[in-house]
């Protein structure tokens, strides 16, 4: 029984091994900083300076999509705003009025197309209803 308890005491007594120098530790941590920059921080002030010079040229006429998901053109540029056309009314009439909304200009998240004819986004081409006249129904 005591040979049993001696042998446990040296076990304990091993420990663990000794813990290496510092300089390793700041060596790993230096180099899991560098490629997190270059993964990660690197790409993305690389888009934030592709954003600002999109902004910076924002013209009329120039079709965008907003953060928050309108699709329009432009129809006035401003300072620090823009005034986008994304639809036409009807009135009742022959005319049709624009529906402008202003929004923010670092609120323009991308182009859709650059300057397409000047057509507004409300002047789309219809889709053809006669394709679907033609389709033979199940009953």
């Amino acid at each position: 029984m005591t040979d049993l308890l001696i042998s446990s005491a040296y076990a304990q007594d091993a420990g663990a091994a000794p813990a290496g120098g510092g300089i390793e530790g700041l060596v790993l941590m230096a180099l899991m900083f560098a490629v997190l920059y270059f993964l990660m921080i690197r790409p993305q002030q690389k888009q934030q300076k592709q954003h600002k010079e999109m902004v910076a040229n924002l013209s009329r006429g120039d079709r965008v999509v907003t953060t928050g998901g309108l699709i329009g053109v432009i129809h006035r540029v401003e300072e620090s705003e823009i005034q986008l056309e994304v639809a036409m009314v009807d009135l009742g009439g022959k005319d049709k009025s624009p529906v402008r909304v202003r929004v923010r200009r670092d609120m323009v998240g991308g182009m859709v197309a650059k300057n397409v004819g000047g057509a507004s986004a409300a002047e789309e081409p219809a889709e053809d209803k006669s394709k679907e006249k033609d389709t033979p129904t199940v009953s």
